[in-house]
């Protein structure tokens, strides 16, 4: 008897789902970091920052990780708002509007932190979040033709 073999393929244009943090105050990222490890079994550590290359400057987002045992889940924090920025060269254009800061998903910039799992279909629940400090974990569809897709799967 033959036997079949059946595997799961993502198409390379799908969606990505992200979770969209906002915080209720203002705090810094080890004191966030710390309430959240303090409340979930598995740990969140700060890894290599995400780089993103514009014309004029280089901008990096702290990007934090930790991984669920159960579910067998790799949990991604990425900030919205790059924490810094390298400039490259000086613009000589008038209307130039690349600036120093800059925000991964520009039309959001009330969201502090990007949340991005190793799995296709995202279950934010298992994150239990600090009720006086996090507002409840948006939803958020991400198109394969945006710029934020491309350098999400690289750093995958």
């Amino acid at each position: 008897m033959k036997t079949q073999k059946f595997t799961l393929e993502i198409e390379e244009d799908d969606e990505i789902t992200l979770g969209l943090v906002r915080l209720i105050k203002e705090v810094p990222d080890y004191e966030l970091f710390y309430h959240l490890n303090s409340l979930n079994p598995f740990k969140f550590t700060r890894i290599k920052d995400l780089l993103f290359q514009g014309t004029y400057y280089d901008y990096y987002y702290p990007r934090f990780q930790a991984f669920h045992h159960d579910s067998k889940i790799c949990i991604h924090f990425i900030a919205n708002k790059s924490s810094y920025s390298v400039q490259k060269k000086i613009s000589t254009e008038l209307f130039n509007t690349e600036v120093d800061t800059k925000y991964l998903l520009d039309h959001f910039p009330d969201v502090n932190y990007i949340i991005k799992t190793s799995e296709p279909f995202d279950d934010f629940s298992v994150i239990l979040l600090p009720e006086n400090l996090m507002f409840q974990i948006q939803d958020f569809q991400l198109s394969p033709i945006e710029e934020l897709y491309q350098l999400i799967q690289y750093y995958e």
